[in-house]
């Protein structure tokens, strides 16, 4: 049966994102973030680096993968990412490439990702709503604009 609400877990790590997204913001980066989750352990953390680092697609989700490092197929069968912001087509490709089978999103107001190409490949997609990511990535947009717009590719 799919779970449609996040469990109390869930949340404790969607705060781990949320923690690596505020440590990014903190460093003149983009604030959204992300962890790689087994078995109720969390694997790796990773935030927006495209600023601090002149990435083309460290995002905060595929910081993530690349924190956690190699992993076998098995493992990522078996993962959740959890992340603060709707993950984009590029982090959806990612998740749907190593076979990531269930994601928490910790906001989709500010920006709504291809969460139905995940749906519709088999992914179970979590919308927490939470208030903290909503604030953090409303307050970002205000005031840097441009470079939301530069990190969506508008």
């Amino acid at each position: 049966m799919s779970q449609t609400t996040p469990s109390a877990t869930d949340l404790e790590h969607l705060a781990a994102a949320v923690a690596a997204a505020r440590k990014g913001r903190s460093e003149g980066g983009i604030p959204i973030g992300a962890a790689l989750v087994v078995d109720g352990e969390i694997l790796a953390t990773g935030s927006n680096q495209r600023v601090q680092l002149g990435s083309a697609i460290r995002h905060g989700e595929t910081d993530c993968l690349e924190n956690a490092g190699r992993l076998p197929a098995r493992v990522y069968a078996k993962a959740t990412m959890v992340t603060t912001l709707s993950p984009c087509d590029m982090c959806t490709g990612a998740i749907l490439l190593y076979k990531i089978p269930r994601v928490i999103v910790g906001e989709n107001r500010t920006f709504r990702g291809a969460e139905d190409l995940l749906r519709s490949r088999g992914v179970e997609v979590i919308v927490v709503d939470d208030p903290a990511c909503v604030q953090m990535m409303t307050d970002f947009i205000d005031e840097e604009p441009e470079l939301w717009n530069e990190d969506i590719g508008v």
